[in-house]
């Protein structure tokens, strides 16, 4: 079975390659991105995502406007999106599930939460 491939989108390195190397342990391919303009970029060149994690706030594009973004050029997009941020703001949440992410992640997350929520959207076994 082919490995299912993951976005991991933040503009912290530090970020990235923690939640890389979470990913790959559980048997992800993990792309990253350090913003949300080269996260709509990745998405283009790959489509066949099985899940995207989004940090809020970026440079050059926010977490947010990615979404609004992806919603008005691939709208028929299959993988879901997970926020990541250190923020818990509703009027936040709410915006971001109005442009289609499936869940909110804060920062610091805890590995073995983000390994079974990851695999849980990416509809891998438990």
């Amino acid at each position: 079975m082919d490995k299912k491939r993951v976005l991991v989108i933040d503009d912290s390195a530090t970020v990235r390659q923690e939640l890389s190397q979470i990913l790959e342990s559980i048997g992800f391919e993990v792309l990253q991105a350090q913003d949300g303009v080269a996260g709509l970029e990745a998405i283009h060149r790959h489509p066949d995502l099985g899940l995207v994690l989004c940090d809020v706030n970026m440079p050059r594009m926010t977490g947010i406007e990615m979404l609004s973004k992806l919603q008005s050029e691939l709208p028929q997009h299959t993988f879901p999106v997970l926020m990541l941020t250190s923020e818990g703001q509703p009027a936040l949440i709410q915006e971001a599930k109005r442009l289609g992410a499936k869940g909110w992640l804060v920062k610091p997350f805890n590995p073995d939460h983000l390994a079974a929520v990851a695999k849980k959207f990416a509809g891998l076994p438990g």
